[in-house]
């Protein structure tokens, strides 16, 4: 830009790392304006252009934060005046969301801004860049990941359950299975669950013959969220068993136009809760031979090498499972059996509970701790059913190369952020990503704040609710209830 005029916003800081995303059509004008203007400017801000706000993704702010700026700013045309009709409308609610985001990760919200400045506007360029200047200036140097002192923290799993919590019916297993049977030669496979490693672990089942079906497993056991293997099915009849929290995932899965209806058969099943297999596991620690397993209607016993153990289902459930209000799918082919009343409110989940009550640097610090023990193994990746471009992952492109193989935190967690916010009004909280984790890290605290963003932000949006609605970051409204114009003056 032609004759800026530079000025040092303040003499006690040396010049920051402020990276400035704007758009060509407006905002880069209304600052080559002020540059013409010979307007008095900070020099802080590295301006990247771009055709249009609507082209910045979030994840180049992230990115940005990451990788050492300390901070942000965005600027495109002003809404209702966009030289690609609705850029900014999207821009506008992508941009919101990620900077409600942010805090759960320890960063600060104040590092990133975003505003709209037109061609005409030198005058008012002048005010943003110096105003976000001293804002950042203020907050002072960003602090590093790398440079946190790990935080261990314990979550408290208290929660009341919004239904009662148990083992469920013993005899539906012989309903089940006559349905299927009586399903089957219609389908080409039905997806269960069945007996893993031993009697305590279940894997999926996939049902062909009638023989398959004495392996079926359900109840506590029913893990996991078979939704996952649908897309892989395109144009074949499928069975599936269903809980409340796994029909959600269907319906996105419609929703989205990964599968088709006529080509799915919803098999419903009532739940009154699984076993969190993680904590299980960390009870019964390193044994040979479970010899006995037994359940009564709250309770799985487990006699692993000799020794006793008691899981009460109400306390070994994953906390998904203390804020559930779909204890049946809805519009299922066939239900089987009754869902239990739900009866209250959701409250916040225990680990997003424990995040909310630390300061910005806690989390970070906490985040610091738990991604050091991330073997990048992608569990989480491969396990989330609305995760479905796997051949195209941003984690193994290498154009562009979002991410490096290195070990460090920040590239671990920037891993998490990225499939959070592609599953941005898309995720259905069913935590498969993390009962997969082989190290046991928290991340679908992340999910749930980002899902709590898209509620508060867009009138109560739930995802996995109607398969003909419009995810909230694909759409837009002219004038938003909940999101401000950001207009600085």
């Amino acid at each position: 830009m032609s004759g800026v005029t530079s000025q040092n916003t303040n003499a006690e800081h040396s010049e920051l790392r402020i990276l400035g995303f704007l758009c060509n059509w407006c905002s880069y004008g209304g600052a080559d304006t002020a540059g013409v203007a010979r307007a008095t400017q900070p020099t802080d801000l590295r301006i990247i252009r771009v055709p249009c706000s609507g082209r910045v993704d979030p994840l180049f702010i992230a990115k940005a934060l990451f990788n050492g700026a300390d901070g942000v700013l965005v600027s495109g045309c002003h809404p209702r005046d966009c030289h690609y009709s609705a850029g900014n409308f999207y821009a506008r609610r992508r941009l919101e969301v990620l900077k409600h985001f942010l805090p759960i990760l320890g960063i600060d919200p104040a590092r990133f801004e975003y505003t709209w400045v037109s061609a005409s506007e030198g005058e008012r360029w002048k005010q943003v860049v110096t105003r976000f200047t001293e804002q950042i200036h203020a907050l002072g140097p960003a602090p590093k990941f790398e440079d946190s002192h790990p935080l261990h923290a314990m979550v408290d799993m208290a929660l009341a359950p919004l239904a009662p919590l148990g083992t469920g019916d013993p005899q539906l297993l012989s309903s089940v299975k006559e349905a299927i049977r009586k399903k089957l030669p219609e389908l080409d496979c039905v997806i269960g669950w069945k007996e893993g490693r031993d009697g305590l672990h279940t894997v999926p089942h996939f049902i062909r013959t009638e023989a398959d079906l004495e392996e079926l497993r359900i109840g506590p056991f029913a893990i996991h969220n078979l939704a996952t293997y649908l897309p892989n099915y395109k144009g074949k009849k499928i069975g599936i068993l269903v809980k409340g929290c796994d029909a959600k995932s269907v319906v996105e899965l419609l929703q989205e136009n990964l599968i088709k209806r006529e080509d799915v058969f919803l098999f419903a099943l009532p739940c009154q809760g699984i076993l969190d297999m993680g904590r299980v596991d960390q009870v019964l620690g390193r044994y040979q031979h479970i010899t006995s397993l037994k359940t009564d209607d709250k309770t799985v016993t487990v006699v692993a090498d000799g020794k006793e153990h008691h899981f009460p289902i109400s306390q070994y459930a994953p906390s998904k499972c203390y804020s559930c209000t779909s204890r049946m799918a809805q519009d299922a082919d066939m239900l089987l059996g009754n869902a239990t009343q739900i009866q209250g409110t959701p409250q916040t989940p225990p680990e997003l509970a424990m995040l909310d009550a630390m300061s910005l640097s806690e989390r970070m610090a906490f985040w610091k701790s738990a991604m050091d023990r991330c073997i990048r193994c992608y569990a989480c990746r491969n396990s989330c059913p609305m995760c479905v471009c796997r051949d195209y992952c941003v984690s193994d492109s290498r154009d562009p190369h979002w991410m490096s193989q290195s070990d460090a935190t920040r590239e671990k967690l920037f891993f998490q952020v990225i499939h959070t916010l592609h599953l941005a009004g898309r995720c259905t909280g069913c935590g498969e990503c993390q009962r997969s984790c082989p190290v046991g890290i928290p991340i679908l605290a992340l999910r749930q704040h980002c899902a709590r963003v898209i509620r508060e932000l867009f009138s109560g949006y739930e995802p996995g609710t109607d398969p003909k609605a419009v995810p909230p970051l694909l759409g837009y409204q002219v004038e938003e209830e909940h999101i401000k114009e950001r207009e600085w003056k």
